[in-house]
């Protein structure tokens, strides 16, 4: 993801996902990245398929959100939730290398963490792979040319 500090990027979570969302975003304040923060704002119980569906939303629709960092209990809600979104490809990471491949071989451009399941100093590893690494493309893309183009309709 070249140029990645330049690129808007949108951050969410629930209540369980709270308080590491506000460290990895602190973290990439500091880098110089540009936060769109779609909440939540507290600890306070919250629906994760809310928040989750108002950044893929962005991450959808706005040029310039084109990545998305979720962040849930164990991540799967979220990853979920952003996946019902057209053009999001959201990739549940627990750690550096599922980072890794998530974007050189599937262009995941929302990353969904379980925050009961990774701890803040793997998570901030997991973050900084993601966005530095490039999606390879070749015979990669024709599997995203699979899906862009409905998978419902491939399945004889």
């Amino acid at each position: 993801m070249n140029d990645q500090k330049k690129i808007r990027l949108v951050l969410a979570a629930d209540h369980a996902g709270f308080e590491l969302k506000e460290k990895i975003k602190a973290s990439l304040l500091l880098q110089g990245f540009c936060i769109d923060d779609c909440g939540v704002h507290s600890a306070a119980t919250a629906n994760w398929a809310e928040f989750g569906a108002i950044a893929a939303a962005k991450v959808s629709a706005d040029p310039q959100h084109k990545t998305g960092i979720l962040v849930c209990g164990s991540g799967i809600g979220m990853s979920i939730v952003a996946n019902k979104f057209r053009n999001v490809r959201a990739a549940l990471c627990h750690d550096e290398n599922a980072a890794r491949l998530a974007r050189s071989h599937n262009d995941a451009n929302v990353l969904a963490l379980g925050a009961r399941l990774v701890d803040t100093a793997t998570a901030l590893r997991i973050v900084a792979v993601f966005l530095k690494t490039a999606f390879e493309g070749g015979r990669h893309q024709d599997r995203l040319d699979y899906l862009r183009d409905g998978v419902e309709n491939k399945i004889h």
